[in-house]
């Protein structure tokens, strides 16, 4: 997609030259003047003073002033967690990996499997096998201290240039610009971007970093993505409540909606593939690991075929029997694929011998197995009511 034609919307010199902010020399005749040595930062700041979100790894602005510290390790786990994913989705997660593994130090040392278990449904699994590689890299090669710099951050697995600036900004207060989904919509809209992400990446970048303060870094970057996610929305922005409204370009002319400029999405192709949900007598389900690398690396499923743009034929049971097909297919959206899964399922009398690299897990277990959302689907499909935690 091209970029909009707005005036004065789209190049980084343009915004130098319009004086809209003080940090870059006098402001044009008849140009709006926001208050304060760096711009916007003060009325966002005061604005977040009184609306903070109340968040379980954050700090608030009355706590900060009170000498409280955020902790690195929440900080990060929260960043790891949040990657891609809403922050309703992640408090339950949270909750539960800070209540079993309180520190850094308690990660590392936690077994692979149970990590992967504690992560099983949220999604994005590299992130997961990330945050066990990292935690241990932060006790071996650093004391179990997470270090302070975004640029040492960001040698660690699982961080990059987005999460070392938000964990250098959030918990050490570095003076770096965080730039996330909700950033990218504030600023693009603030300054009419008009060049189509990922290209404006950059652009925001520059537009931004001139204007986190010194004293604030982290709370300017929370405020930021706090304005994102609760008044400058993608649909239907608050506008008249914003604390920025009076300086951004996109809301004096009307076209808030029109930012951030995006390519035209893809169209995801579809692959297809079969299911296989054997269950002995005792309510126990076969269950296999994925391999450690890839899609859903290091995951439980049940057994199946590889998925494919075409359609499975039905040859890979992984024990002989009687096999029914389910009344209904799973459907599941990953990032680059839709797919689509016919699911088979079959009884087997005790005692059955599970094949090589597969194990019966027992009905009680089941809730706990390290399945991903696609395969709890396949189960729920042959077998309603089976993955449901048993009080």
């Amino acid at each position: 997609m091209p970029a909009l034609n707005l005036a004065d919307s789209g190049s980084m010199t343009d915004t130098l030259m319009s004086g809209t902010l003080t940090e870059h020399g006098p402001a044009r005749k008849g140009a709006a003047q926001l208050p304060g040595k760096l711009g916007l930062s003060a009325p966002l700041l005061a604005w977040y003073d009184r609306h903070a979100r109340v968040l379980p790894w954050r700090i608030g602005p009355a706590a900060r002033r009170h000498g409280e510290r955020p902790d690195p390790y929440r900080v990060w786990l929260s960043e790891i967690m949040l990657q891609q994913t809403t922050v309703k989705a992640v408090m339950r997660y949270y909750q539960a990996f800070t209540d079993r593994w309180p520190g850094v130090t308690a990660l590392a040392a936690a077994d692979d499997d149970a990590i992967m278990a504690a992560w099983a449904g949220l999604g994005y699994y590299s992130r997961a096998r990330n945050l066990i590689a990292c935690a241990r890299q932060v006790r071996d090669d650093h004391g179990g201290r997470f270090p302070e710099k975004a640029a040492d951050l960001v040698k660690l697995p699982g961080i990059g240039a987005y999460t070392s600036a938000a964990i250098a900004a959030i918990a050490f207060d570095e003076r770096v610009a965080v730039v996330d989904g909700n950033v990218e919509r504030v600023i693009t809209r603030y300054f009419a971007i008009g060049t189509p992400l990922p290209a404006a990446k950059a652009d925001i970048r520059a537009q931004l970093a001139p204007l986190v303060p010194p004293d604030r870094a982290g709370e300017f970057a929370e405020a930021m993505m706090d304005l994102g996610a609760t008044l400058c929305t993608p649909r239907n922005p608050a506008c008249t409540l914003c604390p920025l409204a009076d300086g951004c370009r996109a809301f004096k002319r009307g076209q808030q909606i029109q930012f951030p400029v995006k390519p035209a999405k893809k169209q995801r192709p579809t692959r297809y593939g079969t299911a296989y949900v054997a269950v002995r007598e005792d309510g126990a389900v076969l269950l296999r690991k994925r391999p450690p690398r890839g899609l859903l690396g290091g995951m439980a499923e049940v057994p199946g075929t590889v998925w494919t743009q075409l359609r499975a034929s039905d040859d890979a049971a992984p024990i002989a029997g009687d096999w029914q097909t389910a009344s209904r297919r799973v459907e599941h959206t990953f990032t680059h694929f839709h797919l689509v899964l016919t699911v088979r399922h079959v009884r087997f009398a005790m005692p059955s011998a599970a094949p090589d690299g597969a194990w019966w897990s027992p009905a009680d277990a089941l809730p706990h197995e390290a399945l991903p959302s696609v395969m709890k689907k396949a189960i729920e499909a042959a077998l309603p009511g089976a993955i449901r935690k048993r009080k």
